[in-house]
């Protein structure tokens, strides 16, 4: 292939020559691993489980084998002949696997052409960095009858996102801690019984279930959920199984609390009617957003509990999620303040209150977090969309919490980053005195898992002080 500027350029069947060749070179990346297996299916654990792949033949993680055979397909479509050329038959043998790190040179030689048919027969062959032939094979292809100059095609991105990877980075953070004692309110759900049981199985929590006993042994029976060792304290609905909770969780008896098949408010409700319970704060909810897109987690506040925060109520939502962040290893948390609107306006009381929070970091009345505001929320995420308002800011484009104006906004963002935008989520409630893993009833196990282990670092963080 020749390559003028932005153009690309074939070679016909008449071109090529007996000898000729041509080549590219390759590195293989965890990236590439990833979208291999996303694309063709073939999730084999010897590509995607180093623990798994260490006890192989190979003894680590290999590239699929197909990998280095797709290479060859891009060497003959692209650049060898190039544009126009049809593919007849491959054949290929693998010698040796191809590793992370390992950079291929792939090449195509002419060996024979058929003029009758205008097929052409290429030697082909992938070798690494260190000499040694992975892949060999012959290909039989159309040659492209006529010359195309045409502009070259941009390359598709392609983000590949693990959630399974993302969850193993949580399960990390609390691999040393102790399980807390959890009291799991009304799990009279298979979604909720087993995110609670998964967070058990990951060392996350000590549950004890909280709820009508008969109905939860028949939904453990009905899914095949082991309750062997499990403390259950038998309730007749849900609204005791809350008042009980709370009672426990002010008595000492339980760290944490999570939420199961019950309404949001009847387990906050009980908590608010304890004074021991109380930290003099606003209670709170925080989102923790996976997004594909966004290069690190990203925190909401406040999608779910308060509808119409005041601005005093605002201060104590954002210093909730302030510590929260410092928990999760965030030394100064970034905090956009969020409005439609960039500048502050009277007719937008979302940007004053911004605008005062501000003030009130800078004199003290918030801590530990590095606040702007108003901010849109393209420019809370995007430098480059802070950058072409011409927005001067250390937390535009790197924000790690956004800060609602009100739940509507809030509630409507969060749904959208996960259904629309693919984030993987959890959450919790946080300004009392235990933290309170809280999910929505449409979520799966694994967010109820991970929104234990988010009550679980907090409750010891707790215990810490």
């Amino acid at each position: 292939m020749n390559i003028f500027d932005d153009f690309v350029e074939n070679h016909t069947f008449e071109e090529l020559q007996i000898g000729q060749s041509a080549r590219l070179l390759r590195t293989l990346t965890p990236q590439d691993i990833q979208a291999f297996a996303a694309v063709s299916g073939d999730t084999n654990p010897a590509h995607l489980n180093a623990e798994y792949a260490n006890d192989t033949l190979f003894h680590g993680v290999i590239g699929h084998g197909m990998w280095s055979g797709a290479l060859i397909s891009a060497l003959l479509g692209t650049q060898f002949p190039g544009t126009g050329t049809i593919y007849l038959d491959q054949a290929l043998h693998f010698s040796r696997p191809v590793r992370i790190g390992d950079t291929l040179t792939v090449s195509a030689t002419v060996t024979a052409k058929n003029h009758r048919q205008q097929i052409v027969e290429l030697a082909c062959e992938a070798v690494n960095q260190n000499g040694e032939q992975v892949v060999s094979g012959v290909a039989r292809v159309l040659a492209p009858p006529h010359k195309v100059r045409i502009p070259r095609s941009s390359v598709p991105q392609i983000q590949v996102f693990d959630p399974e990877a993302r969850f193993n980075d949580l399960l990390a953070m609390v691999r040393t801690l102790p399980a807390v004692r959890c009291a799991v309110v009304h799990p009279c759900d298979e979604g909720s019984l087993r995110g609670a049981l998964d967070a058990a199985h990951y060392g996350l929590l000590v549950p004890v279930l909280i709820g009508p006993e008969a109905r939860i042994r028949a939904l453990a029976e009905t899914f095949d959920l082991d309750l062997s060792g499990m403390e259950i304290v038998n309730t007749p609905h849900s609204h005791a199984a809350a008042e009980h909770a709370a009672d426990m969780a002010a008595a000492g008896q339980v760290q944490s609390l999570m939420k199961g098949s019950l309404h949001t408010n009847e387990l906050i409700h009980a908590v608010l009617a304890r004074k021991e319970l109380r930290t003099g704060r606003q209670m709170s909810h925080v989102f923790r957003f996976d997004v594909p897109l966004y290069s690190k987690p990203l925190l909401i506040t406040d999608a779910a509990l308060n509808i119409r925060p005041t601005l005093e109520a605002k201060a104590d939502i954002v210093q909730n999620a302030i510590d929260f962040a410092r928990v999760l290893g965030v030394d100064l948390p970034r905090v956009a303040l969020l409005s439609a609107v960039e500048n502050v306006s009277s007719n937008m009381p979302s940007t004053l209150d911004a605008a005062a929070l501000c003030k009130m970091a800078d004199r003290g009345q918030i801590r530990g977090g590095l606040l702007d505001g108003p901010l849109a929320f393209d420019n809370a995420i995007s430098a480059e969309a802070a950058l072409i308002k011409k927005i001067e800011s250390p937390v535009a484009g790197q924000a790690d919490i956004l800060a609602v104006p009100d739940l509507e906004s809030g509630n409507m963002l969060a749904k959208q980053l996960e259904y629309l935008a693919g984030a993987t989520s959890s959450g919790i409630v946080l300004g009392a005195r235990v933290p309170i893993a809280l999910t929505s009833r449409a979520d799966g196990p694994r967010a109820r898992a991970s929104s234990a282990l988010l009550a679980q670092l907090v409750a010891h963080r707790a215990c810490a002080q």
